[in-house]
């Protein structure tokens, strides 16, 4: 086994369940039950890159509680950060990892990056067109994830991933990244000193009463922590409005309620309702891995015998 993946909806609790088994790994490394220097995790958020967005991606950096973690605070708020470049910077760290003889977990609830990675896809960069962004915003949402999958299907590509765009701005940079013929399908033939072959998926599955119970609970934990006053300090660094939306459904409720579009109640009920739909795309995603081929062990959350089963297998 090169690496272990532990994947699952938003408010599942990927991130303690992770640090609880890499604990007990480096545990039985330092006992000399296992050939690795320890045992480390690789964040696979697309939003927990930024510095100083921390309590609307749910970093949650305490529960880490000494585990080494990576691919957090990477970049700063307001620049772009893609597919592309998160597979560039995974490979790095893998290799790091490799040769530190660390054993590797890769964490996190965005399907598309889990899979491009897990499945070295081979990403081809494709440069920002200004034109062709301003001639798409005045599309619907519907309209341009039609015209995504339209895109896909004439490359004899079968569309998958559209259920892991939660803004229009996503959307068209999808569309972007089709028309000026990037690709996110097809097996890379760059020669890697170390890439992960045989991978070991866990998805973490609470029932979905008590997922939504989870979302509400932390979204009321994260108002009460300071989620609108940290969009105001990204909007008073002068990041426009337009772009905080881009980072997701957080930044976008809150955004509209800081600019006077909604009322706070509004804000509330609405970003939950729609983190809840969120969370529901986000297990079609894992359902749609399966069926392309990739095995996954369900589980409801972290039990002994799911972890004795784990590192029975390491």
């Amino acid at each position: 086994m090169d690496m272990i993946c532990i994947m699952g909806p938003t408010a599942s609790g990927k991130t303690r369940f992770a640090v609880e088994l890499a604990k007990q790994i480096a545990l039985r490394c330092k006992r000399g039950e296992l050939p690795y220097n320890g045992c480390e995790i690789i964040s696979a958020d697309s939003r927990q890159v930024y510095r100083g967005m921390d309590i609307g991606t749910g970093k949650d950096l305490a529960e880490y509680d000494g585990v080494g973690y990576h691919l957090i605070d990477i970049v700063e708020a307001g620049t772009k950060y893609d597919l592309f470049q998160y597979k560039r910077d995974f490979q790095r760290v893998y290799n790091e990892l490799v040769e530190r003889k660390i054993f590797p977990i890769l964490c996190g609830g965005s399907g598309l990056y889990i899979e491009a990675v897990c499945k070295n896809y081979d990403l081809k960069e494709v440069a920002p067109d200004s034109a062709l962004r301003a001639s798409l915003e005045s599309k619907s949402m519907e309209e341009l994830i039609a015209m995504l999958t339209e895109l896909k299907r004439s490359k004899g590509v079968v569309p998958h991933n559209n259920t892991d765009f939660d803004t229009k701005k996503r959307v068209i940079r999808a569309i972007e990244i089709e028309l000026g013929g990037g690709t996110i399908s097809s097996n890379n033939s760059e020669p890697i000193s170390h890439y992960p072959k045989e991978i070991f998926y866990i998805a973490l599955n609470p029932d979905r009463d008590e997922r939504n119970a989870r979302i509400d609970r932390r979204l009321e934990q994260r108002l009460k922590e300071g989620l609108v006053e940290e969009v105001e300090r990204l909007l008073k660094k002068g990041i426009p409005a337009e772009d905080i939306i881009y980072y997701g459904l957080e930044y976008k409720f809150v955004t509209q309620y800081l600019t006077g579009q909604i009322s706070y109640d509004y804000m509330r009920e609405h970003l939950a309702i729609a983190i809840h739909q969120f969370a529901k795309r986000q297990m079609t995603w894992l359902r749609g891995m399966e069926r392309r081929g990739i095995n996954i062990i369900w589980a409801s959350g972290s039990t002994p015998q799911l972890l004795k089963s784990i590192l029975s297998s390491l």
